[in-house]
């Protein structure tokens, strides 16, 4: 009795064990497969996954942690028509085009109260003094042009400028007259309102037509 019952087991495990590898198969006999073969065809370049050394694994866990810096406003120019032609090329060329703008910087021409020009130094001196003893005030020349004159005021417009000459004519001055010492200045402004981590690198891109003018934190 007890050898048949030692045998029965030796079948019985001889059994599971032919039923657990698959060899009974063939017969219809065997475990489920337990396979996701699905998650082979969901890799995504499998090939380039790489084991980092410590150190370099390190450094890009550091990279990971650390915050990303806020967006900044960025700003240079000034640039004349021509300069702003060339920067909004690469402008156009290198950044999103909601990421920047070009803002048009109008500098209204300047026209003065002119005496001159004198013939030499001394002439000029001599009608300064003149002008001071009367109690009036000169503005210095910005236009090398009109050196060796004297500028009784600043104004925006020519009429302004007029208006004064008409009153210094009332009071004695006979040889000013009104000229324009600066036309008006057409210049643009570059302006990006938020440089963030991704607009960054793309910037260099841009740095050869900014020329000597450089990115600086908007005021």
């Amino acid at each position: 009795m007890l050898r048949l019952l030692v045998l029965l087991l030796v079948l019985l495990n001889a059994g599971y064990y032919a039923w657990s590898q698959g060899m009974l198969r063939s017969y219809g006999w065997a475990p489920a497969e337990q396979s996701e073969p699905q998650r082979l065809t969901q890799q995504i370049r499998p090939e380039a996954i790489r084991i980092l050394p410590a150190d370099e694994g390190r450094r890009a866990e550091q990279v990971a942690l650390t915050p990303p810096k806020p967006p900044e406003c960025l700003q240079a120019g000034l640039f004349d028509e021509a300069q702003t032609e060339t920067v909004r090329k690469a402008l156009e060329t290198s950044l999103p085009g909601g990421a920047w703008s070009l803002e048009l910087m109008v500098e209204p021409a300047r026209w003065i109260v002119y005496m001159g020009k004198f013939p030499n130094a001394a002439a000029q001196e001599k009608k300064k003094v003149e002008l001071e003893k009367m109690k009036l005030r000169l503005q210095p020349l910005d236009n090398p042009e009109l050196q060796l004159g004297l500028s009784l005021g600043r104004f925006e417009t020519q009429a302004q400028a007029q208006t004064e000459l008409n009153a210094l004519q009332r009071r004695g001055v006979r040889t000013a007259r009104v000229v324009q010492e600066r036309p008006e200045i057409r210049q643009s402004q570059l302006r990006i309102p938020a440089a963030d981590e991704a607009l960054r690198p793309k910037l260099e891109e841009i740095k050869p037509a900014l020329g000597d003018k450089t990115l600086r934190s908007c005021r």
